[in-house]
């Protein structure tokens, strides 16, 4: 059978779907294509056309390559389509964005026939996303003389291809809809569980919200054709959690507009909202999109006569309305005065979503684009010798004499790339950095992959000193959507020049370990910036942004970021810890004690956390800021003394040693590089040449927050409070309770160990847990199931030579098999142990669930409706987050035990302790 045979089989089974013909990449099959429109006769050449014209993907594909080649062949008169003029051709190639685009029409511009090089090189001058060896071409040409390459780069340095853009619109009508009321996670607009198809952007956009939010979006669109719908977060933030680029494209694909009439289901510009503004992330990727971000701060406190808070039975604040946005609100954007109107009246400044450099994005269809044109336009006027113009919206640089610097402060001011040499720039200042560290994980990979097709990128930027990509979010079942899609994307990375888990040759074992371990273990230097494609892409070291799949693409080709210099929170500790407590509790009662102390206002969001924890080693600090997640902040770092970050580093260099002994180096060197970083960095620490990071004495934070570790009296417990009575209070991070709270007796259903949050320490403390209770009662026995999972496989050899694993072993029901991997992902427990492969597991939602409706006492990071277990008729799923004592107590009970119970099973086992630095 033929692919052309294939591909229409294919098509009848999405129309079973209610979806188009899925978009082209392979060479093979558009060459055959291709073949049958040469063929005027052939049964199938309209259709083929209509492929090769509106459903072949852009940029670096496969497909693109013999596509740009066609469309050449038009051009030069080689190949005849009635249906494709030459001029048309010349329009096709303007909207597949590089890579052998580029080369074809460079290849015209620079030919021999004067008409063809003069119509190629009018489209030249509106494409920004070029390339060393298209700029050397074009260099090369204008040093040779060639009037054309001059003419196309006095185009470039004068940024024609952005100031010939449309205008931004004056006005822009919007329709609202409430998609949900309170913190709306990405977990609904691109859920977990359905991560297998996030590269399918029609068919993943079927996920969004549920079908009948799909009707009634459609049905406000149909009512109000002249306004785009705005999607709204109703006393809540927008975009909270994972899955930042699906959960974008997603809104995009059904209230945004279609990029390119020629390539499908790629929507750019949507427009969001929420009462309490915009996650972080999630913000950064609808600037990727062109889109709007808006706070609409439409709910506030009420206030008594006294200027007191009004305050309900629960001692929560009472919330009055500033102004409706209910569903079917028609609003108008005015860009100009940037305020936000109901008719006349004027409801809210806007200007923060309306900054110059976020115009720029919105006319230039995304970031990418702005991006990509600067250094065009610095590449040709250097190469013509003259001055770039003004054009494009002048980096803010913020600089307060006499003001010390913070610790991002610090960090973004050594990484940052073109500001004015010598100027001292502080929170505010808008910065292109050098990425050091750049992770890539498995279930956002593909769009990662996708997305550096489309910006025609083939290699890894030199001055990226590592990046990984993980396997661990499909680690738990190896099942055929995990089968078609991982191989091919470690070949990709791998070929990118990326560290991959699985090896494409199959010469190396696979290496499921949990994203942020690796790169927590390879950024071997506190001064780095990290970007990963994760929202706990929250490392230990150094700065760690979680960032949307082609905000990842983007530091993989260039090695850059852009960000303006996040405000930071300054978080310090007195006291001591109880002894029967554990540093996960210390984590959670850092939220609770915050919102407490600024009268439930989240000072960490949107904010880094400058957390002073320096006692604690890389590992244990993990735990602290990878949960600055779930506080919202959009990164933070672990200020830590000399020997701490020593010991942190040697171990960083063991591991990465591992990897080398695998056989996971590349033809590059990757990690041996690292470790050789990594002694430099611990020679300039013990030399006093560059001690460890510290902010300045004089630095000033937006907040200080001081937790007192004397009022920590029992574990704190994350809960969803899936029944409050107040919807937009339910499945936040927020309320955190302690253990007496439960009265000893709510019912769990199962208990996990697990994610990103554990570390060795919490593996031993199960199998320390266990002992103690075989030695009191003589066995172990589960009223509830616990599933556990190492967060990497080094730490299982570790344990294996400590002697826990053996422990964990003799009380397993299951132990997984790396011969023999899952196919299928289970859907019933037992009360029984389950060692589960190292990986996400249950945290991520979307191969491994609990059962509905359970009740789940976890050490996870996520706690929303959906995760990691959905609800069931009459019963709602809730997923508690504790420390590992916790669940693994909760999981022999089968419920939440009581303080007294619980002291006596921690009794004489290592917890996770920390001591503020003024106690050492």
């Amino acid at each position: 059978m033929s692919l052309y045979q294939e591909y229409l089989n294919e098509i009848e089974e999405r129309k079973g779907q209610g979806l188009h013909p899925k978009p082209i990449d392979g060479a093979e099959l558009l060459s055959e294509i291709i073949n049958q429109i040469k063929d005027v006769n052939n049964e199938y050449r309209e259709d083929s056309v209509k492929f090769f014209i509106y459903n072949t993907l852009p940029g670096t594909t496969s497909a693109a390559g013999v596509k740009a080649k066609f469309l050449k062949e038009i051009i030069l008169g080689e190949a005849t389509v009635a249906e494709i003029t030459p001029t048309y051709a010349f329009e096709l190639l303007s909207h597949m964005k590089g890579g052998p685009s580029i080369e074809v029409l460079l290849d015209l511009a620079l030919g021999n026939d004067e008409a063809i090089a003069k119509q190629a090189a009018e489209v030249l001058k509106t494409q920004v996303f070029l390339y060393d060896a298209d700029t050397a071409r074009l260099a090369d040409a204008f040093k040779a003389g060639n009037a054309i390459a001059k003419d196309i780069l006095e185009s470039y340095a004068k940024a024609e291809f952005f100031t010939e853009l449309p205008a931004v619109a004056e006005e822009i009508k919007v329709v609202t809809y409430i998609a949900a009321e309170g913190d709306i996670s990405t977990d609904l607009l691109s859920p977990g569980n359905q991560a297998h198809s996030r590269s399918d952007r029609e068919l993943h956009g079927q996920c969004m919200i549920t079908p009948a939010a799909q009707a009634e979006i459609k049905e406000l669109q149909a009512q109000h054709p002249d306004a785009s719908v705005m999607l709204i977060a109703e006393k809540g933030t927008m975009g909270v959690g994972s899955s930042r680029m699906s959960g974008v494209n997603n809104v995009a694909l059904w209230t945004g507009k279609q990029a390119s009439p020629y390539v499908p289901f790629v929507n750019i510009a949507p427009i969001v909202a929420g009462t309490n503004g915009i996650s972080p992330i999630f913000l950064t990727t609808v600037d990727v999109t062109g889109g709007i971000g808006i706070d609409l701060k439409n709910w506030k406190k009420q206030v008594d006569a006294n200027g007191d808070v009004v305050r309900n039975e629960a001692g929560d604040p009472v919330l009055e309305e500033v102004y409706s946005v209910a569903t079917g609100t028609v609003l108008t954007i005015n860009t100009k005065t940037q305020k936000l109107y109901n008719g006349d009246r004027e409801l809210i400044d806007i200007s923060r979503s309306l900054t110059p450099q976020k115009m720029e994005f919105i006319k230039a269809g995304g970031s990418y684009a702005i991006v990509f044109g600067k250094k065009i336009q610095t590449f040709a006027a250097q190469t013509l010798g003259i001055e770039a113009p003004t054009v494009f919206a002048p980096s803010k640089e913020i600089s307060n004499d006499g003001q010390g610097l913070t610790a991002v402060e610090k960090i973004f001011n050594n990484n940052a790339v073109g500001s004015t040499p010598g100027k001292v720039l502080h929170a505010g200042s808008d910065v292109r950095v050098k990425v050091n560290i750049v992770g890539s994980q498995d279930t956002t990979g593909l769009m990662t992959s996708q997305e550096l097709e489309a910006m025609a990128a083939t290699v890894i930027a030199p001055t990226v000193d590592g990046a990984y990509q993980s396997g661990c979010h499909t680690a738990s079942v190896w099942d055929k959507k995990a089968q078609a899609n991982i191989p091919k994307l470690m070949k990709f990375m791998n070929d990118f020049g990326v560290i991959t888990a699985r090896d494409p040759k199959g010469e190396y074992h696979a290496m499921t370990d949990v994203i942020h371990k690796v790169l927590n273990d390879i950024t071997i230097d506190e001064w780095a910036i990290i970007i990963g494609g994760d929202s706990h892409t929250r490392m230990s070291k150094g700065v760690a942004f979680g960032a949307d799949s082609g905000t990842v693409a983007l530091a993989l080709a260039t090695g850059e970021a852009s960000m303006p210099i996040p405000e930071s929170v300054k978080v310090t500790f007195k006291g001591e810890m109880k002894q029967h407590m554990d540093f996960r509790d210390v984590v959670h009662a850092t939220q609770a004690q915050m919102l407490k102390q600024f009268d439930g206002e989240n000072v960490f969001q949107g904010r880094i956390i400058e957390v002073h924890i320096g006692t604690l080693l890389a590992d244990q600090a993990f735990t602290f800021t990878d949960w600055t997640a779930e506080m919202k902040a959009k990164a933070s770092i672990c200020i830590s003394q000399d020997d701490t970050l020593i010991q942190s580093l040697e171990i960083a260099k063991s591991r990465i040693q591992i990897m080398i002994e695998k056989g996971m180096d590349n033809k590059n060197q990757v990690l041996q590089g690292l470790i050789d970083k990594a002694n430099k960095r611990i020679e300039e620490i013990k030399s006093g040449a560059k001690p460890a990071l510290t902010p300045d004495a004089n630095a000033k934070y937006y907040a200080e927050v001081v937790i007192d570790l004397d009022i920590i009296e029992e574990p704190m417990i994350a809960d969803p409070d899936v029944n409050n009575a107040d919807v937009s209070k339910r499945y936040t991070h927020d309320t955190i309770r302690d253990l007496t709270y439960y009265g000893g007796d709510k019912h769990v259903d199962l208990g996990f160990v697990g994610s990103c949050m554990v570390h060795k320490d919490d593996l031993k403390i199960v199998s320390q847990m266990l002992r103690n209770v075989e030695k009191a009662n003589g066995k172990v026995e589960f009223k509830a199931p616990l599933v556990v999972a190492a967060p990497t496989y080094n730490i299982i050899d570790e344990l294996k030579a400590e002697g826990d694993w053996e422990m964990l072993q003799k009380y397993s029901g299951f132990e997984f098999s790396d011969l023999l991997p899952k196919s299928t992902a289970r859907t019933e427990y037992e009360n029984i142990m389950y060692l589960e492969r190292p990986g996400c597991n249950l945290c991520m939602g979307n191969q491994e669930k609990a059962e509905k409706g359970d009740t789940v006492m976890a050490t996870s990071t996520r706690l929303f409706q959906g995760r990691v277990v959905e609800d069931r008729d009459g019963k709602k799923g809730e997923s508690l987050l504790a420390s590992t004592p916790v669940v693994v107590l909760s999981a022999i009970l089968g419920r939440i035990p009581n303080i007294e119970e619980y002291k006596a099973a921690v009794e004489g086992i290592n917890l996770t302790k920390f001591k503020p630095i003024s106690m050492n």
